[in-house]
């Protein structure tokens, strides 16, 4: 007797603070657009100011180098919006700067997968992509996976941990599947 129960306890083992996903705040469709990130290619031009004009790669810190302005915060902006506060940032230097900018080249995701999964490590994958197509990447789940303790650890302040079930995840429960992995997060696999 004394062993069944300690077989139970052990089975509902603490896995620490998390969310599930159906209870993470999902971006509505209307802000989940684009969103530049380090490695993407952009060509920011500035109207009838060929000189200011310029191709620039987003670095890891995030940032561009552009004339005039030098660093500027770009990674984690949507294409119009980082264009309107170039033209804020050079209204400094020119009468009415106006502002595009275009993403030449995307740089696809990179995330950290490990635990219990057949190939740990870092995969690549599409930016947009969800949680299966990263478990997939890396070959899938192992024998020994509590099916119920896959994880995804958001950087965020403080860090997140996001629950997911493979069964939501391979069934095509509604937030599971429309979850999008973003630059920095990982997945852990219990």
């Amino acid at each position: 007797m004394f062993l069944a129960a300690a077989l139970a306890v052990s089975a509902c083992a603490d896995v620490g603070k998390f969310v599930w996903v159906n209870d993470y705040p999902m971006p509505h469709a209307s802000e989940r657009g684009f969103v530049i990130s380090p490695g993407d290619q952009l060509l920011v031009r500035v109207y009838n100011q060929d000189a200011l004009t310029t191709k620039a790669r987003v670095r890891e810190d995030g940032r561009i180098t552009l004339p005039l302005l030098n660093d500027v915060e770009a990674a984690g902006y949507n294409p119009t919006t980082l264009g309107q506060q170039l033209e804020t940032r050079f209204k400094e230097f020119l009468k009415l700067p106006v502002v595009s900018v275009a993403v030449e080249e995307v740089q696809p995701l990179t995330v950290p997968v490990g635990g219990e999964v057949l190939k740990p490590g870092i995969v690549t994958i599409e930016r947009g992509a969800g949680v299966l197509k990263a478990l997939l990447a890396a070959g899938g789940v192992t024998e020994y996976a509590h099916r119920d303790r896959i994880f995804v650890l958001r950087r965020a302040a403080p860090i997140q941990r996001i629950r997911f079930t493979w069964d939501a995840l391979t069934r095509g429960d509604e937030h599971a599947t429309a979850f999008a992995l973003q630059s920095g997060d990982s997945v852990v696999v219990e």
